[in-house]
């Protein structure tokens, strides 16, 4: 349902990618792969993809020079948004049987098992 819900052949790695630096700002590329859980070469292929895409780009610190941080362009920020909404329709279209109740367990569940 992700794959064919999701905007501009975005991929999930991808998507996670832009929806955490539109939450966090600015960061370094390893703090972004550290905070979405992905090694090293996996978050530089996708950094990568997304540069070439023109979503997101590298901009030196003018403080020092030998800082780098990853940050979404103005596009990627637009498809950001859009893409942050085909999920929550996702989640929504997922999650209905569900009753609040069973949404709110079944969500904490997850994040337990996630942040063990």
């Amino acid at each position: 349902m992700f794959t064919a819900k999701m905007i501009d052949g975005l991929t999930a790695p991808q998507f996670s990618t832009l929806a955490k630096l539109k939450e966090v700002g600015p960061c370094s590329q390893n703090y972004l792969g550290r905070l979405i859980h992905y090694d090293s070469a996996t978050i530089t292929g996708v950094i990568n993809r997304l540069k070439s895409r023109g979503l997101i780009e590298s901009i030196v610190d003018p403080l020092d020079r030998r800082r780098v941080a990853i940050d979404l362009t103005e596009n990627g920020r637009l498809v950001a948004d859009r893409a942050i909404a085909a999920v929550k329709e996702v989640s929504r279209e997922t999650f209905f049987p569900l009753s609040p109740a069973e949404h709110a367990t079944l969500t904490a569940l997850l994040k337990k098992i996630i942040l063990r």
